[in-house]
């Protein structure tokens, strides 16, 4: 006979039992209504506040992950100072875009999912094994998505097998690029991208690139309403963060203020940024 744990605080076997070194497997078999993808909808449209733009970057010896701070909600800014880039694990870092609510909640589940893997396993994932469990996870919100509710994550971090830097970009469906260089997601990728691929080069340092994304994102706000430049006036600016084989580093915000304080002077005598040669 089954022994009853109500009220004994203890948890029940089937918690305590070895099984998969995956915490969404684990989920899945006990409280699949815990998955962000599992959860039911009202019918009808939705409003919900989104998150934009992010950027990454690689540089000589690691990688730069950045956000803007907005967030919207149909043409109403619905948040100005919203986090859009967290740790993963030590070596690497997610960024999103897409529905803000179900966005959060990927990234915290992510989290769990390779702190879960680690302490059964009693070992690091490699990073093209992190780059999977997430696709994982956005393929499981597939149902959301196709009802306006899409989560697009960047995930970047430091592969300390090859000892660099590498950035992962995804598509609603889960399915997965490895990027070259730089790469931007979210409204207004479009512009940022086309400015990180006038500014990017080999050998970069870890200053240049992060100036490079700010000015990448300031590039992105003066074209895109959704997407948030650096607010002087608030005193809030882009999330900088970086990733190298010292692990992950999220930039102060006096480290941030300098370089979009620096930006936002130069623009007012160059209000296109910096001009790439000719040829």
């Amino acid at each position: 006979m089954e022994a009853n744990t109500r009220g004994t605080g203890r948890l029940p076997a089937a918690f305590l039992t070895p099984g998969s070194s995956s915490f969404l497997d684990f989920l899945e078999a006990h409280r699949p209504e815990l998955i962000p993808g599992r959860q039911r909808l009202p019918e009808g449209v939705i409003e919900a506040p989104h998150g934009t733009t992010i950027v990454a970057a690689i540089f000589d010896g690691g990688v730069v992950l950045a956000g803007d701070r907005r967030a919207t909600m149909g043409n109403v800014i619905a948040q100005r100072d919203m986090e859009k880039v967290f740790p993963a694990d030590e070596y690497s870092a997610v960024g999103v875009a897409g529905t803000a609510g179900l966005a959060i909640e990927m990234v915290r589940m992510f989290q769990l999912e390779l702190e879960h893997y680690e302490k059964i396993e009693g070992a690091v994932l490699s990073l093209e094994g992190k780059a999977n469990r997430l696709t994982a996870m956005i393929r499981g919100n597939l149902g959301m998505a196709m009802q306006g509710l899409a989560v697009v994550p960047m995930f970047a971090g430091y592969d300390v097998d090859l000892g660099r830097g590498r950035i992962f970009t995804y598509d609603v469906t889960g399915g997965r690029s490895e990027e070259r260089g730089f790469a931007a997601t979210g409204s207004g990728s479009v512009f940022a991208r086309g400015s990180m691929k006038k500014l990017h080069r080999e050998n970069l340092t870890a200053q240049q690139a992060s100036t490079m994304v700010v000015q990448a994102l300031y590039d992105a706000a003066d074209d895109d309403s959704a997407t948030g430049g650096p607010d002087l006036a608030r005193k809030i600016f882009p999330i900088v963060s970086l990733i190298t084989e010292d692990g992950f580093r999220r930039l102060t915000d006096a480290e941030v203020t300098e370089i979009a304080v620096a930006i936002t002077d130069q623009r007012l005598t160059q209000p296109n940024g910096p001009q790439a040669p000719l040829l």
